[in-house]
């Protein structure tokens, strides 16, 4: 029989179940989510639960991350499924706040990370990193953890999120985990259950576009546009999914470079109608 955790729904609420802990001496993992969890997800919770003494949850489809044209409609949403499984994967609470506890009316204060969010997923999903870098800015502020755990997949989001807590002298360690991934090799994300029978046999194609520029590197490759090419014409057999970006970048600055020089991150996003799907790795010259 799966245990049932408690679910907080008010800042009050959380801050003084993980107050009582901290009091005790606890160490707190705080894995933020915006719930329709997966196995992706239950990997950064069963990393927090290595670490720490108390593991938080948040599910919170935060609104201000999503742009005019994008999902927040149709995003999923399973708390019951998402409470039990947390559970399942030793989480001890929950947070799952309405969106007037979040931003309440006169609310007003953003954070943004400037020069790390002007490519990538930030040229065509504008106003997405303020909205998540103000949304974590406050889970932080809320739940005061000392490790907070975010998926590779999300590289971008990674890198923002690290250069904030550094620069804003914020006291919690995040934590990188790996991406994890479906048997064919798709990354998985909460978004794939919206694909279509014939969209999800193609999307595969986005990890085998990425492999094949690994083999190319491992080979000698350096040339940032023969391995550009080499991945086009693997995504262009995925007649259904239109490219939004392919780029091979610095892995710390992630501005586009011309060849493969130490660490690089090659990062793509596909839509597959109104499902847009990024993954991502890294290699190195």
């Amino acid at each position: 029989m799966s245990r049932t955790i408690p679910c907080a729904t008010t800042i009050a609420e959380i801050r003084a179940t993980l107050g009582q802990s901290r009091d005790r001496g606890a160490t707190v993992g705080l894995v933020p989510t915006m719930g329709a969890l997966h196995e992706g997800h239950l990997s950064l919770i069963r990393a927090a639960r290595a670490e720490n003494d108390v593991v938080v949850v948040s599910i919170f489809v935060n609104p201000t991350q999503f742009g005019p044209n994008e999902d927040l409609k149709h995003y999923p949403r399973d708390l019951a499924g998402d409470r039990a499984l947390s559970a399942e994967a030793g989480a001890d609470v929950i947070f799952n706040p309405p969106e007037e506890e979040m931003y309440p009316g006169t609310f007003s204060t953003w954070v943004e990370v400037e020069g790390l969010t002007d490519g990538l997923c930030g040229r065509s999903r504008p106003g997405h990193f303020r909205g998540m870098c103000t949304v974590v800015t406050k889970l932080f502020n809320i739940c005061q953890p000392d490790r907070a755990y975010f998926g590779e997949k999300d590289a971008q989001q990674l890198a923002v999120i690290a250069r904030m807590a550094r620069n804003l002298d914020m006291a919690v360690q995040i934590v990188p985990c790996p991406t994890v991934r479906e048997p064919d090799g798709l990354a998985m994300s909460s978004r794939n259950a919206r694909l279509a029978p014939e969209q999800r046999a193609q999307a595969p194609a986005l990890y085998e576009a990425l492999n094949a520029a690994r083999v190319l590197v491992g080979a000698g490759q350096r040339s940032t546009a023969v391995l550009d090419r080499a991945m086009r014409s693997i995504l262009a057999e995925a007649s259904l999914g239109e490219i939004d970006y392919l780029e091979i970048v610095g892995a710390d600055d992630l501005v586009p470079v011309p060849t493969i020089a130490g660490e690089c991150l090659i990062a793509m996003a596909v839509r597959f109608g109104p499902v847009r799907l990024i993954d991502n790795i890294r290699v190195q010259g």
